[in-house]
């Protein structure tokens, strides 16, 4: 995983192969803890994360993503329900739109949301990856 940010907050995490890398002589202390609760939500000892996020996004995709960090652990909704939540019901389709977008993959958990009656659509990370998590968030 790919882990940037701020001093004080996460602006992003994305799901990535190869070599890790630090781009400074010190990494910021969010990112390391970052890191170790994305590390105890791997191992099932971590349900809800608590960090400064501060995605970068259009009014409409923050509010999407604000709404996406409501569902809780083991959950899901669809693209409908969360457009209800935001209270546009007819901007699933947007809805779907800011999920692909979505700058921190997990913790704000755009893997909870499916399409209509439970389909497995739509997740930037590849959607084994999406499956795989409802599946871990589920047990």
């Amino acid at each position: 995983m790919r882990i940037w940010g701020l001093t004080s907050s996460i602006l992003g995490v994305e799901f990535g192969m190869g070599e890790v890398t630090i781009g400074h002589d010190s990494v910021p202390e969010i990112l390391l803890v970052c890191r170790s609760q994305l590390d105890a939500y791997f191992r099932d000892k971590k349900q809800i994360f608590d960090l400064r996020l501060e995605p970068r996004g259009t009014p409409f995709q923050l509010k999407v993503w604000q709404e996406l960090l409501r569902i809780p652990y083991g959950e899901t909704r669809s693209y409908t329900d969360v457009a209800r939540k935001i209270g546009n019901a007819q901007a699933a389709r947007a809805v779907g739109l800011a999920n692909a977008r979505n700058p921190i993959s997990i913790i704000i958990p755009c893997h909870r949301v499916l399409g209509k009656k439970g389909a497995l659509v739509g997740y930037g990370g590849e959607l084994w990856r999406k499956q795989w998590l409802l599946d871990h968030e589920r047990r």
